[in-house]
């Protein structure tokens, strides 16, 4: 699968299971790590956990598992590592306190390709 299109599912899975602040971001020109991020957040560690979670089992599903995957013991902030997608997933006191949104401000925001009303 393309690493746009991987993301691009995650980011609209995420915003479907109600996760907050969804965000894709093209960061394939400022670094070697990955092309895109997908950052989100969840409104609790409970709900931050059963996000991460769901992505990692969705795509399990289509037969796309994760390289490697942190965070599952401090349940603040998850990192799903697919390659070129790198996943991250908050709460939103740690989205704040590591703000990756600033950091990685040169990256290019992809808006998210929402389905039309009479396709959800």
């Amino acid at each position: 699968m393309e690493s746009k299109e991987l993301a691009m599912q995650i980011a609209l899975l995420l915003d479907s299971k109600k996760a907050t602040r969804v965000k894709m971001l093209k960061v394939r020109d400022l670094t070697i790590l990955a092309d895109y991020f997908v950052i989100a957040s969840g409104t609790s560690s409970t709900h931050v956990k059963s996000l991460a979670e769901e992505v990692e089992f969705q795509f399990k599903e289509k037969g796309v598992a994760p390289l490697r995957t942190e965070g599952f013991q401090t349940q603040n902030w998850f990192i799903l590592d697919y390659g070129n997608v790198i996943v991250h997933v908050f709460s939103p006191d740690a989205r704040d306190y590591y703000d990756l949104d600033h950091l990685w401000a040169d990256g290019d925001d992809v808006p998210l390709e929402l389905p039309a009303p009479d396709e959800a």
